[in-house]
C-alpha cells in the first residue's frame, strides 16, 4: 500500500490563525495565511510559524496560489469569509461584503485543489452566494458535505453555531463524529482564572484584563443573577431600551453567565457588559480578553500582541469574536486526513 500524499493548505481569511492551528494538529502543513488585516500578522505568525501575506482575497489570482502550492501533494483551499452580511444582527448592511464568499468560490474554480472546506455563519445557507459556491463544486466534481456544527459538541463551552462545508475531489468526506458527549462548562473553561475588578489588567497575564465599568452598571452587575435578565434589578436602574416594547427581547443583554453552563456565543464584543450576556458568573465586571479567548478555544499560551503593546478591546475583541475556533479546525483537518482511508 503506497504512503498517503502529504496535504499542504492555504488559509484564505486567516485571522489570527484558529483553522491554521487546528489544521497544523491534524497533520497538516499550512503554508501560507492570507488576509487583509494587518493586525492580524503578529498572532499568525507567531502562533503557527506559518506565512502570512497581507493582500486583499479580491487581488489574489490563480497564479499566486498556484506558486505557493507545491507541485507535488494533496491541496487544501481553506478559508472564512467575514461573516457580518449573513448574521441576523446585520442582517441588510454591509452589502459590499457579500462578495467575499463569491471570491472564494472564484479561486476555488480557478485552482481547483484537492479539498476545500468553508466555516461561516449558519444562515449563510440560505444566501446565492451559498448556492453559487455549491454549483461550482458540482461543476468541478467534487464530493462534498456540509451542516451546522453546534459547537458543545466539540468540546467548547459556547454555544457558537457554525456552517461547515468541505469537499473532495477523491472520495466521499464528511465532518468526523461522535463528538464530545460530555458538554463542557463555562467553569471548566475559566473557572480558575485569577480574579480581577472591572477596569483592571492581571499581572501575570496582560491579556487577562477587563473593561471598566460606569456606575450605573456597577450597580446593574451586582444585581444581576447568573442566567438572570434586566428583571432583577432595581426599577430605577433598569435601561430605556428595556422599558420599551421591544426590550422583551432582549432578555440576555447586561446579564450574568452561569458557571455550569457553556456560555453564550463569543461575538466582537464579548468584553462589553452591556453588549450581550457577557457577565461574569460572580465577579462584577465583563469577561476578560483572555477569558474570551479560552472560551473561543485558544490555548492559554497564544499571544495576539506583541510584547508591551497596549490593551484595544475593540481590536482584540474583534479579531478573538471572528476567530475559527482551533478545536472546530482540528476536527476539519482530521476529517479531511481520514477521508483519505478509501
Amino acid at each position: 500500500m503506497s504512503k498517503p500524499k502529504k496535504i499542504y493548505a492555504i488559509d484564505l481569511f486567516c485571522g489570527v490563525g484558529g483553522l491554521t492551528y487546528g489544521l497544523q494538529k491534524a497533520g497538516i502543513s499550512v503554508l501560507a495565511g492570507i488576509d487583509i488585516d494587518s493586525n492580524c500578522e503578529y498572532p499568525y505568525q507567531y502562533n503557527n510559524r506559518v506565512k502570512f501575506i497581507c493582500k486583499d482575497i479580491c487581488k489574489i489570482t490563480k497564479n499566486d496560489i498556484n506558486e505557493i502550492f507545491p507541485s507535488d501533494g494533496l491541496k487544501l483551499l481553506a478559508g472564512c469569509a467575514p461573516c457580518q452580511p449573513f448574521s441576523t444582527y446585520t442582517q441588510g448592511r454591509n452589502d459590499n461584503k457579500w462578495k467575499l464568499v463569491n471570491e472564494f468560490s472564484r479561486l476555488v474554480q480557478e485552482t481547483e485543489p484537492d479539498f476545500v472546506t468553508m466555516e461561516n455563519v449558519p444562515s449563510l445557507i440560505k444566501h446565492k452566494a451559498f448556492r453559487s459556491l455549491i454549483k461550482i463544486l458540482d461543476k468541478c466534481n467534487y464530493q462534498y458535505n456540509y451542516e451546522i456544527v453546534d459547537c458543545t459538541t466539540i468540546g467548547l463551552a459556547q454555544t457558537r453555531k457554525r456552517l461547515v462545508l468541505i469537499a473532495s475531489k477523491h472520495s466521499d468526506i464528511e465532518l468526523l463524529k461522535p463528538y464530545n458527549k460530555e458538554v463542557k462548562s463555562l467553569f471548566d473553561v475559566i473557572g480558575k482564572m485569577e480574579k480581577i475588578k472591572a477596569g483592571e489588567q492581571s499581572k501575570n497575564d496582560p491579556l487577562h484584563t477587563a473593561a471598566s465599568l460606569t456606575n450605573i452598571n456597577l450597580k446593574r452587575i451586582k444585581q444581576s443573577k447568573p442566567g438572570g435578565t434586566w428583571r432583577d434589578w432595581n426599577s430605577k436602574i433598569v435601561t430605556k431600551c428595556h422599558k420599551k416594547h421591544t426590550g422583551k427581547f432582549y432578555s440576555g443583554v447586561y446579564g450574568r453567565l452561569e458557571w455550569n453552563k457553556p456560555s453564550s456565543t463569543i461575538t466582537t464584543q464579548f468584553f462589553g457588559y452591556g453588549n450581550g450576556r457577557f457577565g461574569h458568573p460572580e465577579q462584577n465586571r465583563a469577561l476578560s480578553i483572555r477569558e474570551g479567548a479560552l472560551i473561543q478555544g485558544f490555548p492559554k499560551k497564544y499571544k495576539f500582541l506583541e510584547g508591551n503593546s497596549s490593551i484595544k478591546f475593540t481590536h482584540l475583541g474583534r479579531l478573538i469574536g471572528n476567530a475559527v475556533p482551533p478545536k472546530l479546525g482540528h476536527i476539519i483537518g482530521n476529517s479531511i486526513v481520514k477521508s483519505l482511508d478509501y
